[in-house]
C-alpha cells in the first residue's frame, strides 16, 4: 500500500515537472518573438506590402506630342505644392523616429495626390507601406507619379478601392522610423470640379489676353456623354463610329457646329489642376483652350473605380 502511494506521488511529480518545462519553453519562445520583432505588432515590420500592380505609367494624351508629359509645367509644380500645403502634408517638421507630423489627411477617390512622408524627409532607404482597410486603400504602387512631381523615395501612389477611412503604417527597414497616419478617402466632387475646370481655363485665357468663356449649358449633357463614352473608346470618334461633334447640335440650326473637343483620361488627370495642366502641356489641346473665337465651354467628367483609367474628362468648345 505504501509502495503504491509512493509510485502515485512520483508520477504526479514528473507530470508537474513536465508542465513546468512546457510553460517555460513557451514563455521563452513568446519572449523571443517579441524581442526579435520589436513588439507584439511585429507583423507590421516583418511583412512588406508594396505592390506595383504591374507598372506606374502615365497614359498619353490623345493627339499629344510623344513627350507631352516628360516635363512638369509650372501649373503642375504649383499644384503639387498647393495640395501638400492645403492638406497638411510636408507642412511641419517630423519628430525623430516618425514619418508624419499630421494625424489625419484627406484624399479623393481619384487619388488626387500621392501619399508622401512629411517634413521634407529624404534618404530614408527602403521602406514598407501598409493599409489597415483594403476596402478603402488596397495597397500601394511601388513608386510615385513622378510626372506630377512626386518622389519615388518618399511617396507612394495609393491603390484606392472605395471611400472611407484606413490607417496607413509605413517604416524603414532599418527601424529608424515608423509611423501611422489616418487617411480619409472621399467621393470626387464631380460638378464642383467641372466648374473648376472652367475657372482654370479662364485663368489661362486671361493670362494670354483673351476673353473669358462662359458655361455652355447647351452642350453640358453632351460633354457628360462624351466623358462616359471614353470608357469604351478613347478617341474623337464615338463608340458608334460617328464623329465626336454629333453629340451636340446647334439648337437654332439643328446643325453640328461645335468647334473643338479636348479629352484626357487616367492617373495624370486626377483633379482639375492636373487636368488643365496636362492639356496646356499639349500643343493641340492648348490651341483649343486659347482659341480667341470660342465663347462657351462645357465640361464632362466621368469617374468609375471599376474602369481601367477611372478618370475621364471631356471639354466642348462652342459659340452656343
Amino acid at each position: 500500500m505504501a509502495a503504491a502511494a509512493a509510485l502515485k506521488q512520483t508520477k504526479m511529480t514528473i507530470l508537474l515537472s513536465l508542465n513546468a518545462v512546457a510553460v517555460l519553453i513557451a514563455g521563452v519562445l513568446v519572449a523571443g518573438a517579441i524581442l526579435l520583432n520589436g513588439g507584439m505588432d511585429f507583423r507590421v515590420v516583418a511583412e512588406r506590402s508594396d505592390d506595383d500592380g504591374g507598372a506606374v505609367e502615365a497614359p498619353e494624351l490623345l493627339d499629344a506630342e510623344s513627350n507631352a508629359q516628360a516635363d512638369l509645367t509650372e501649373a503642375q509644380k504649383s499644384y503639387v505644392t498647393s495640395v501638400h500645403t492645403s492638406k497638411g502634408v510636408d507642412s511641419a517638421p517630423v519628430p525623430d523616429g516618425e514619418l508624419w507630423a499630421e494625424d489625419v489627411i484627406t484624399i479623393y477617390e481619384s487619388a488626387d495626390f500621392d501619399i508622401c512622408v512629411g517634413g521634407e524627409l529624404s534618404d530614408l532607404g527602403e521602406m514598407y507601406w501598409q493599409t489597415s482597410n483594403t476596402e478603402v486603400i488596397s495597397g500601394f504602387f511601388s513608386g510615385a507619379r513622378t510626372w506630377l512631381g512626386y518622389s519615388n523615395d518618399t511617396c507612394r501612389f495609393p491603390m484606392i478601392t472605395g471611400t472611407g477611412t484606413t490607417t496607413i503604417t509605413a517604416g524603414t527597414y532599418d527601424g529608424a522610423r515608423r509611423d501611422s497616419i489616418e487617411v480619409v478617402v472621399e467621393e470626387v466632387p464631380r460638378i464642383k470640379w467641372e466648374y473648376e475646370i472652367l475657372s482654370l481655363v479662364n485663368q489661362e485665357r486671361v493670362r494670354n489676353g483673351l476673353n473669358k468663356l462662359s458655361w455652355g449649358d447647351t452642350c453640358a449633357e453632351a460633354a457628360e456623354i462624351r466623358a462616359e463614352e471614353l470608357v469604351q473608346l478613347y478617341s474623337h470618334t464615338r463608340p458608334d463610329g460617328s464623329p465626336w461633334s454629333t453629340a451636340c447640335e446647334n439648337p437654332d440650326t439643328n446643325a453640328v457646329s461645335v468647334e473643338g473637343e479636348n479629352l484626357v483620361i487616367g492617373n495624370s488627370a486626377v483633379s482639375p489642376e492636373t487636368t488643365v495642366a496636362a492639356w496646356m502641356n499639349s500643343e493641340k489641346h492648348r490651341e483649343n483652350i486659347l482659341n480667341p473665337n470660342y465663347t462657351k465651354l462645357s465640361v464632362g467628367f466621368y469617374f468609375d473605380l471599376n474602369t481601367q483609367y477611372r478618370t475621364h474628362w471631356s471639354q466642348y468648345f462652342s459659340n452656343y
